[in-house]
């Protein structure tokens, strides 16, 4: 039954780490009890507890590193040469299976996160609340369901249809919502798409009324979900449903009606002062706390993702140190874009060029092993790209989408700048949107998300033939050890 707890459920382990070592060097060191809950006897240990909850997100496996390199892999901009199925060969070949490592291990981790969260908010109930308070018991909890929410849209977003095919209809995922200390029955049917998402917004609903404003430190203001985090990450799980409205009304509370676009400006909620750093680059080098920055998982020098899990391992080599580089970047990939000009400082300070192989790879990641680099979430240039697609779904060539998709451009790239007259319709406006997504966030894990969402087949790239909408290969099957285990549950 072990293999059980630990593949399927991530069963009962809530990580601690000490108020000193903060949210860098969590240690386990407490398993949940039914009978006495231990982990929530005093604030102390509740704020450990709480504190873990970011350490199941931070897993190699899931956002420290692993999502963000499938999710770019899987489509169009890169090519592998090394041919290892334990570092995402399989994903960029199109030709995982049930047994293939990365889709049973990000199911794995996926489901520790959201497990951990569950027992995390039944022990608030049971014991927790009242240790700590009314007021920081729902902060903890806030903290707790956004862990839930974003777990659950990273699950989403590689073993399930589109949202927009279907409006949700298709088989979603098992709806875990109660913490599994102990073994017991297992079976759960898979919940609709449609179903997991109004679950996840129904989290972030309550995640955005529950959190502070701000924490006390910028590290805190990064790595730990505050009110605008969550807001953030609604404004990404609208865009992925298709809901453009909904996405101007969150998008409009922490960004400002006119340039330059901020926080402050325009937030009804008052919060972090999330703004574009001035650099971008700046945004991937150390302290890694910019303004820009809303959401990242944290490592250091000494302590990184784990063996084959760091984004600088994939995505960078600089002769042949740091990173092995796994892939490098396809020439007739977005590179190839000639409007992406030689001197926008994406190119120059954010791409690097192998001169013994004359291989490109992102410079965004470049800390030596064991990876130190942040592995970002959330960025403010996201949100601003988020309401400027959603304004030109919903208004056409707005005014403010073109000022919001010049104020990432021209960062950048102040050569160029849009005006209502650069877009014939609409839809022009919006493809010149996305494949600004497409340069802005390279290396991140956006592109799959954002082709799938859009239901556009994957393109060709190398020797991988181009996947259309209706491929069986354009999502992942289910990991074997869920269909193994969970006699209810069903293949892809």
């Amino acid at each position: 039954m072990k293999k059980k707890y630990l593949l399927i459920l991530g069963f009962g382990v809530l990580l601690n780490c000490s108020c000193k070592k903060d949210l860098l060097y969590p240690v386990s060191q407490t398993q949940v009890s039914d009978q006495n809950y231990q982990p929530f006897s005093t604030s102390d240990r509740i704020q450990s507890q709480v504190l873990g909850l970011y350490n199941s997100l931070r897993d190699g496996r899931l956002l420290g590193g692993r999502f963000q390199v499938y999710n770019d892999v899987k489509a169009d901009n890169w090519i592998n040469f090394s041919n290892n199925q334990v570092t995402a060969s399989n994903t960029w070949s199109e030709n995982v299976n049930t047994t293939s490592q990365e889709v049973t291990g990000l199911w794995a981790a996926g489901y520790a996160a959201i497990n951990n969260a569950n027992l995390f908010i039944d022990g608030m109930a049971a014991k927790g609340t009242s240790v700590v308070g009314d007021a920081t018991g729902k902060q903890y909890v806030g903290e707790a369901k956004f862990v839930r929410a974003i777990s659950y849209y990273c699950l989403l977003q590689l073993y399930a249809r589109p949202y927009v095919d279907g409006n949700g209809s298709h088989p979603g995922l098992p709806l875990r919502l109660n913490g599994i200390s102990s073994y017991g029955n297992l079976n759960l049917a898979r919940s609709t798409v449609s179903q997991i998402y109004d679950q996840i917004i129904l989290d972030l609903n309550d995640a955005e009324a529950a959190l502070p404003l701000s924490y006390s430190t910028n590290v805190n203001n990064v790595v730990r979900a505050h009110r605008n985090t969550a807001i953030a990450l609604k404004t990404r799980v609208y865009l992925t449903m298709a809901r453009y409205s909904d996405v101007i009304t969150e998008a409009n509370k922490i960004v400002s009606a006119t340039a330059p676009f901020t926080a402050a400006g325009g937030s009804s909620t008052g919060g972090v002062d999330h703004a574009l750093a001035a650099d971008v680059a700046s945004v991937f080098r150390t302290p890694y706390t910019t303004t820009e920055s809303i959401f990242s998982m944290p490592f250091s020098a000494t302590e990184g993702p784990g063996t084959q899990n760091g984004l600088g391992y994939y995505f960078y080599q600089n002769g042949g140190t740091p990173g092995l580089a796994e892939f490098y970047l396809n020439p007739t990939g977005v590179i190839a874009d000639p409007n992406w000009k030689a001197t926008d400082k994406r190119r120059t300070e954010l791409l690097f060029t192998n001169t013994s192989t004359n291989r490109t790879y992102t410079a965004k990641y470049t800390q030596p092993d064991p990876y130190a680099d942040y592995a970002p979430v959330i960025r403010y240039a996201e949100v601003l790209l988020n309401l400027a697609e959603a304004k030109a779904h919903v208004s056409g060539v707005d005014p403010q989408a073109v000022a919001l998709l010049n104020a990432v451009r021209n960062r950048s790239d102040a050569s160029t700048t849009y005006t209502a007259g650069s877009f014939a319709s609409s839809d022009a406006l919006v493809s010149a949107i996305l494949q600004e997504r497409n340069i802005e966030f390279l290396g991140e894990g956006l592109r799959n998300i954002d082709l799938m969402r859009t239901l556009s087949p994957i393109p060709a790239k190398g020797s991988v033939p181009a996947i259309p909408t209706t491929d069986p290969r354009y999502i992942w099957p289910i990991s074997g050890d869920e269909l193994l285990y969970n006699n209810l549950m069903t293949n892809n």
